[in-house]
């Protein structure tokens, strides 16, 4: 998934620690599976906070408009808007969002399970979904991000940031577990994950030939999707760190 906020969001991206009125710069913690929205009138999903995450208020002048709230994701800064109703469901962080300080070798061991994650996805019956990451229904960035944040990894969200997050690495050096980016030369607009003999799975949307999750190749484009996708081809990158929210460095 490339850019999906635009410049419709006015939301800072700052990293602050101000949380809203009264709120001593407090995290809160998601208690139920939240979407972000790109507008404060709740219109266009951008992500989805899965129970569990972190976020804060937006250092915005208005944070509260029209039912709406701006927040920031911690893990990975991502800003949205989510609804006042959703907002009551938040409840207070006891401990501030910490990153894993993982290196490469901590994280190749965890890739057969990121592998592993997203072919169970792929098992569970799914569409593809513009925001989406809590699943079932995910779009491509959001795949990726969810199958390596459920074995501790975290990515920025959309592909183009993954794209500048990973180590650039020549094609022959492909391993399984690393990112496959695809976009016109000018920006990236799409990932996937490799698994290996020129296979890679991925969440693709119904303008390039499917409706969901499923599995192409780098080599055998005898499948009208694969050749569709490997003219789009940009680079692949490969994952050396989890991600480090601005305010943590």
């Amino acid at each position: 998934m490339s850019d999906r906020l635009g410049s419709a969001m006015t939301i800072s991206t700052t990293t602050s620690t101000t949380a809203g009125p009264g709120s001593g710069g407090a995290e809160y913690i998601c208690g139920q599976p939240l979407n972000l929205y790109k507008t404060p009138a709740l219109e266009g999903l951008v992500t989805q906070a899965a129970a569990g995450r972190h976020l804060r208020w937006a250092p915005s002048p208005s944070q509260a408009i029209a039912g709406a709230r701006a927040v920031i994701l911690c893990e990975d800064d991502y800003p949205g808007w989510i609804s006042a109703a959703d907002g009551e469901t938040l409840r207070p962080a006891t401990t501030l969002y910490q990153p894993p300080p993982l290196d490469r070798q901590a994280i190749a061991p965890r890739l057969p399970q990121v592998i592993a994650f997203a072919h169970q996805a792929m098992a569970t019956p799914n569409t593809y979904l513009w925001g989406g990451t809590v699943g079932p229904n995910y779009d491509c960035s959001g795949l990726m991000q969810t199958a390596f944040a459920a074995v501790g990894i975290r990515l920025p969200r959309d592909s183009y940031q993954q794209e500048a997050f990973t180590e650039a690495i020549a094609w022959e050096n492909l391993e399984p577990g690393d990112l496959i980016f695809f976009g016109t030369p000018e920006r990236t607009q799409h990932v996937g994950l490799y698994l290996g003999q020129g296979r890679y799975i991925h969440s693709s949307g119904v303008d390039q030939g499917r409706n969901g999750i499923g599995l192409d190749s780098i080599t055998d484009l005898t499948d009208p999707i694969s050749a569709a996708y490997h003219r789009q081809r940009r680079r692949p990158g490969r994952v050396m760190t989890s991600y480090c929210p601005r305010g943590a460095l």
